[in-house]
């Protein structure tokens, strides 16, 4: 059963006409299935007044949507995070008569370029979302899981249920996981996709597990459900700074800042900085720790910017 993770960009509520509305905070999610190929569809709530819900909708996703009806800040600043999180399959939905030759000039040398233009018709989206669902590989492993928590609560009658995707690997009922950052571990009482009840789940699906030995009020969003033994934990990185072409705002000392991995989104502030006006080597500290695997890509976010958040990429060493 593929399941296709598509973040839906640009005009708020398109994907209510795509699929069928879930759960909803500053992220809301819309599912759909057909036969065994499932979509699960997330849109940004407060964006732009909030760049942490565009880069939750972005992030683990397989594929973009996103709907134009303006060349607008935003816009260009979706570009961008998209690129940067090197999101490669995508659809660009134009309206408002706008042309494509409009666009060419903001998505050259990005993975936009690589999108497909499609109309403006829900049915024609849902069929092609639906075909790249079909042909999405999805193998059960033996390598244990990792699953990012966007949503927690208690369930009358089942207990805590968390919500999030499987990022890689394999997740099983009766797996006792670490959760990361904690010292914490639960056991794995239930797994369901898509409201079904399921022995597992793999790469790309969309899970609600019941745990064991843990409450909803001991999470968070971010935390990391995993059994491998190579997920790490930090709260001081040091890297180059891969910064977007656009950027304009001088990277220094002091500088607040915010990294985003997986569901995890964590201010923290720039402790040093080399010479290197473009790609710097930068020191950094978080507020709180980060999971991640080595060598992880993270994005880099300076919310007193402007128009552009979005700084650039670091590797998590």
């Amino acid at each position: 059963m593929p399941n296709l993770n598509v973040a839906m960009l640009g005009t708020a509520g398109y994907a209510k006409n795509v699929g069928k509305k879930g759960t909803s905070s500053d992220i809301v999610f819309y599912n759909l299935k057909k036969g065994e190929d499932t979509l699960t569809m997330i849109e940004p709530q407060r964006y732009p007044e909030r760049l942490a819900p565009l880069f939750y909708s972005i992030s683990a996703t397989d594929c973009a949507v996103i709907v134009v009806d303006s060349v607008s800040p935003e816009f260009g600043e979706t570009i961008v995070a998209l690129d940067c999180a090197n999101v490669k399959k995508g659809y660009v939905i134009l309206r408002n008569y706008l042309d494509k030759s409009q666009i060419e000039p903001l998505i050259r040398g990005t993975v936009i370029e690589n999108y497909s233009f499609i109309e403006d018709d829900p049915n024609v989206l849902r069929e092609k979302l639906f075909e790249d669902a079909a042909k999405k590989p999805h193998e059960v492993t033996e390598e244990p899981g990792i699953v990012p928590v966007d949503h927690h609560f208690n369930v009358k009658g089942i207990g805590t249920v968390v919500l999030g995707n499987v990022i890689s690997g394999t997740i099983r009922t009766h797996d006792n996981l670490k959760v990361l950052p904690t010292q914490k571990t639960a056991l794995v009482r239930s797994i369901q996709k898509h409201d079904a009840d399921c022995p597992d789940a793999s790469g790309g699906d969309r899970v609600g597990l019941a745990l064991k030995n843990i409450t909803s009020e001991e999470l968070d969003r971010g935390y990391v459900l995993t059994a491998r033994g190579d997920v790490k934990t930090g709260d001081e990185f040091t890297g180059k700074l891969n910064m977007v072409k656009f950027w304009q705002t001088p990277v220094a000392e002091g500088m607040v800042i915010h990294v985003g991995h997986w569901m995890q989104y964590i201010s923290g502030k720039i402790e040093s900085v080399s010479k290197d006006p473009k790609n710097p080597d930068i020191s950094i500290s978080l507020e709180k720790e980060l999971v991640y695997l080595q060598n992880d890509i993270a994005l880099v976010f300076h919310l007193d910017a402007g128009k552009l958040r979005v700084v650039g990429t670091i590797s998590l060493n």
